[in-house]
């Protein structure tokens, strides 16, 4: 169990380093402009989404956006309505991590960190006397924790088919016979704990790639994953104001409601995603992007309307 449990251990503490690695990366490129740029783009709900959208791909941490929009509104610097659009766009910007992990980019993770390394090290040594250099530095930084990402995908990679051999997750597949939800409450709790939805996805992709996983059990794992992705915000809000804690709950509860509205229909979002592509590593990843994107507009007439009913209750009030 030694040999088995310790490669698996490595292979997910590679993934979560190159994750933390590249939010850590591009906060300190982005510097104190994070929360200057997420104030003035979120005049509309449309536009908060779009841009939140765009910084979280970049950052490729939906958690970090989120508990900055957090912090803004703790401190009296936005509004709870202006955070509505920030949160759908969060979704939909994490997707670009599963979609680059589904490239199959494992053979190029190497070559990319010490390219990547050499590119960090030698910036950083003149980064005091040049910005740029320390931009520069920062973004070869944040590409060394993507090839981490790939490495550790890559290890994991290997060692399913002795997972599978041992019998790992033949109870839950077994179990998911009666009911995915198992897989929903799987993916769930795998993401509280490790704190990484991307992390669980990525995973998924390589049990499900392998033939361990049918498509819809996968699917439902990433349906979870997503409602299990919201611990982080909820711990985020702790101890902070009331519509801090407002925005957290709003991100619970899109997720959650996401997930209850497409659980109905696995068997159809696994027959459509087997039309995107004829890796089943790859379906995965565009059964993520279909959730988040269309869980995301759906809700996004709604971010319009509850501004407007609770201004409207509050004229009404004697």
């Amino acid at each position: 169990m030694a040999s088995l449990l310790l490669p698996l251990a490595a292979g997910l503490a590679l993934l979560l380093f190159g994750m933390k690695t590249m939010e850590f990366a591009m906060e300190r490129a982005a510097g104190p402009r994070l929360p200057v740029i997420l104030k003035r783009v979120t005049g509309t709900p449309l536009r908060g989404m779009a841009a939140s959208s765009l910084l979280t791909a970049i950052m490729q941490s939906s958690t970090a956006v989120t508990v900055v929009t957090i912090g803004l509104v703790n401190a009296g610097l936005m509004k709870f309505s202006q955070t509505l659009g920030v949160i759908l766009g969060t979704n939909i910007g994490t997707c670009l991590t599963t979609e680059l992990i589904g490239l199959n980019l494992g053979q190029l993770a190497l070559p990319l960190l010490l390219f990547s390394a050499a590119v960090w090290l030698t910036a950083m040594a003149s980064a005091e006397r040049s910005p740029f250099a320390a931009k520069l530095g920062f973004s070869g930084l944040a590409a060394a924790g993507f090839a981490c990402i790939l490495l550790g995908v890559s290890l994991m990679q290997g060692l399913t088919p002795e997972l599978e051999a041992r019998g790992m997750f033949a109870w839950l597949v077994e179990r998911s016979q009666d009911s995915r939800l198992w897989g929903v409450l799987a993916g769930a709790a795998v993401t509280a704990i490790i704190h990484s939805s991307a992390a669980t996805i990525a995973m998924t992709m390589t049990l499900v790639g392998s033939g361990t996983f049918p498509p819809e059990l996968g699917i439902a794992v990433i349906l979870g994953a997503n409602v299990g992705t919201c611990a982080t915000a909820l711990i985020a809000s702790i101890g902070g104001g009331r519509y801090g804690a407002y925005v957290a709950w709003t991100h619970t509860l899109l997720n959650v409601a996401g997930t209850a509205l497409f659980y109905p229909f696995l068997p159809a979002m696994a027959e459509l995603v087997s039309h995107m592509s004829t890796s089943a590593s790859v379906q995965m990843a565009r059964a993520q992007t279909v959730f988040n994107v269309l869980s995301s507009l759906l809700a996004l007439p709604l971010c319009y309307i509850l501004p407007r009913l609770n201004g409207k209750k509050r004229m009404n009030r004697p």
